[in-house]
């Protein structure tokens, strides 16, 4: 009977501990996206979604912050920004292409920084 109980105590946190370590492979960050309406909320975050290793994409359109969980081993912030940023939208990091930009639904066309 100890036995058994000793081996379900084993099991059971060898279990615990991969399922920790799975989590801790993901890796949280929020930036600057900048944009202006629910059309701009649609693009980046289903353009950071479609990225491999991307699970959570939320952007706060009055902020201008974007909050993102990635598997580290798939992606980075930067490829995330820069992916972002080819669909018009600038980053804290990146400046969209000006005819990326200019192709955008006028109410999405926001204020660019001069100095990106």
């Amino acid at each position: 009977m100890n036995r058994i109980l000793t081996l379900l105590i084993f099991i059971f946190s060898i279990l615990t501990f991969e399922s920790l370590a799975q989590n801790s492979k993901y890796e949280k960050s929020t930036f600057e996206v900048y944009g202006n309406c629910d059309m701009c909320r649609t693009l980046i975050e289903t353009t950071a979604k479609s990225i491999d290793g991307v699970k959570i994409a939320k952007w706060n359109s009055t902020k201008k912050t974007m909050k993102v969980k990635f598997y580290k081993d798939l992606t980075s912030i930067e490829e995330i920004q820069k992916a972002i940023s080819n669909v018009g939208y600038d980053t804290e990091k990146y400046r969209a292409p000006n005819k990326v930009y200019e192709k955008l639904h006028y109410c999405c066309k926001y204020d660019r920084k001069s100095n990106k």
